[in-house]
């Protein structure tokens, strides 16, 4: 068995009153992909948003490399940030800044390197996601999926252990999202991450994951292969696939 990276025990976190994380507890196992699924508000991104440690839970632990990051202050979490890459819904890239330079700003916050050699990163790492060349343009000049794929080279900028997609192929057409998912699987093999992505995306979800986790009513009802997922009777799995054949 591979040894885990992350571990997370019990975690609970609410909004305005509203419990939405009830004690989720996941082991992630270094180097695999695994896909985390569930309703509209059922906490998915929550969850990537306290992996990542941008938000605090109320309770439980998020250990990475068996490190508890909850209880670490800011200044803490720098070494923690630099074993992690998030590509956020929307992609989230600086309006005033080039898809070269968004790229850049995650080398130029963790290292301190020539600008020959930044540009360099930034130029190889635009490639492995087949964008060579737009390096100047503005995201306004670009499509939701080259949004999605500087999005991409970011998360991938510092070479961290870790990648976090939140919802990575919303709002695409049907050929940008079959691109994106194919982007998920070659940088698996090529770079070696774990990568932990959040989708309502079921055909997405079967094509790029090792296992799948259902999170439903603030906890996680089953952890499994896809072919595990497909023959559970586990009414909340049922009940989730159903859905998703109907919509």
């Amino acid at each position: 068995m591979k040894r885990l990276i992350i571990e997370i025990r019990d975690l609970q976190k609410s909004y305005n009153n509203l419990q939405v994380l009830q004690g989720v507890g996941l082991g992630i196992q270094r180097g695999e992909t695994i896909t985390i699924l569930g309703g509209s508000g059922t906490g998915k991104s929550v969850l990537l948003k306290l992996i990542a440690g941008l938000e605090k839970p109320e309770q439980g632990e998020i250990r990475i490399d068996k490190r508890d990051i909850v209880p670490l202050k800011e200044h803490e979490m720098v070494p923690i940030r630099r074993k992690i890459g998030m590509l956020f819904q929307g992609a989230a890239l600086f309006d005033s800044l080039s898809a070269g330079e968004n790229v850049a700003y995650p080398i130029r916050v963790h290292f301190r390197l020539p600008e020959e050699e930044i540009q360099q990163i930034v130029r190889e790492k635009l490639r492995l996601v087949g964008l060579e060349g737009v390096e100047e343009k503005m995201p306004a000049e670009l499509s939701g999926g080259m949004k999605k794929r500087v999005g991409l080279a970011r998360a991938i900028a510092i070479d961290p252990e870790i990648i976090l997609y939140d919802e990575p192929t919303t709002g695409l057409d049907p050929a940008n999202t079959k691109r994106i998912t194919h982007l998920i699987v070659e940088l698996q093999r090529i770079i070696k991450v774990t990568s932990i992505v959040v989708t309502h995306d079921l055909d997405s979800a079967y094509a790029i994951t090792d296992r799948l986790a259902l999170l439903h009513r603030g906890r996680i009802a089953m952890v499994g292969t896809k072919e595990e997922f497909l023959a559970s009777e586990i009414q909340e799995v049922q009940d989730f696939i159903a859905k998703k054949i109907v919509e």
